[in-house]
């Protein structure tokens, strides 16, 4: 299962890439204003990108949040031992490039909304990186990266329902709760067809995009009802539930709504900025706290805890190896395009501010990282 994992995830990255340099074409070509102007067509109260981001993405978070559970108790997290290396250098690489951006931003009150748009990594985007890089990296590096990424945006996750909540509507939010229970219900009765799990999911979405929760969150919350039927022996057991959803889901959320969101999210038409709006404290917050907030976060925290002997390096990784994969970890993208549409709003100028600095400090890190794992001497532990 993590083989096809990673190869789904790796494939519908370069897929990403490509979808995001197109919005960027044509939002700076002569079909910018059809582009952005069938972005906002009404359709049934919701705008398409209202669509995209409040209603695939909510199918985006249903699979982080049945990657999370099944890591969690069946796969690569569910010892703590294996939790503490990655959860460290997560936990390291969500704070340090927030701190950054509160730093540069301090000043702009309204700036400041963004301080979690540097705080995530793009999993699909990264592993797109290190797919081009073959075998050139460890296994273990991989599954390093990921189980980063799983736990950075378990955090991500948590911020938004915390930070970029909106008024709560406690009559719908006690609806979800109601849906929430009754979907409990039906895991611990051992229903394994997934066909009312997905009603009632719908229903709690609903509920939930009427509650002043983020939508999106509803997504996560019904995957962690989802039965994960554990075999010894047989993690990745066919039959269970999860295992069922989460195999059929991932190829279209990888293939076409990760895509379809980073299409219409990514363009930025920059007719009018210049070289000074960059370092403007919103992009260059966003760009220095990914660029350089990511990498150090995760590599101190990586050399720290291994020298204190509380875990062990990747296996077969040298250091110089760890370091590439570290600025990978610095491709914000999917989730700081979304938690940036959150904090400054949709069409405004400092989202548009924001997405330009997320492009340039992914790229950067995109980049840097490809470049040290490509020349980064292989079987060594230097």
């Amino acid at each position: 299962m993590m083989r096809s994992f990673l190869a789904t995830e790796a494939a519908g990255g370069i897929i990403l890439i490509a979808a995001s340099a197109a919005a960027m074409m044509v939002a700076n070509s002569g079909f910018s204003r059809a582009y952005l102007g069938t972005l906002h067509i009404d359709l049934g109260g919701l705008s398409l990108l209202h669509w995209i981001n409040d209603g695939l993405m909510a199918l985006f978070f249903l699979i982080v949040g049945l990657e999370i559970k099944r890591e969690v108790l069946d796969g690569q997290l569910s010892r703590w031992s294996d939790r503490l290396l990655p959860g460290l250098a997560a936990a390291a690489g969500v704070a340090v490039p927030a701190l950054i951006y509160v730093g540069i931003n301090h000043d702009d009150v309204a700036g400041l909304r963004g301080w979690a748009i540097p705080a995530a990594t793009d999993i699909a985007f990264a592993l797109g990186v290190l797919a081009l890089l073959g075998s050139r990296v460890p296994t273990s590096l991989k599954i390093f990266l990921t189980a980063v990424a799983i736990i950075d945006d378990l955090i991500a996750v948590l911020i938004i329902a915390f930070f970029y909540t909106a008024q709560l509507n406690l009559a719908a939010l006690a609806g979800a709760a109601l849906g929430l229970g009754l979907l409990t219900i039906l895991n611990r009765r051992g229903v394994a067809a997934l066909w009312p799990y997905l009603l009632v999911g719908v229903g709690v979405w609903v509920l939930v995009l009427q509650s002043g929760i983020h939508a999106t969150l509803a997504g996560v919350a019904v995957a962690m009802t989802i039965p994960l039927n554990r075999t010894p022996g047989r993690p990745d057991d066919a039959q269970s539930p999860l295992y069922r959803l989460e195999h059929g889901l991932h190829p279209w959320v990888a293939f076409a709504i990760v895509p379809i969101f980073g299409f219409a999210n990514a363009g930025v038409p920059l007719a009018g900025f210049t070289p000074a709006d960059l370092l403007e404290p919103v992009p260059w917050g966003v760009a220095l706290g990914l660029f350089l907030g990511k990498q150090a976060g995760i590599f101190s925290a990586v050399w720290l805890i291994v020298r204190l002997k509380l875990a062990e390096r990747p296996r077969d990784a040298s250091w110089l190896q760890i370091y590439g994969v570290a600025l990978l970890c610095g491709i914000g993208f999917t989730m700081s395009l979304f938690i940036g549409g959150l904090a400054f709003g949709d069409g405004s100028h400092l989202n548009d501010a924001a997405k330009v600095g997320i492009l340039l400090g992914s790229i950067l890190s995109a980049f840097a990282g490809f470049l040290i794992l490509r020349l980064a001497p292989q079987g060594r532990r230097l």
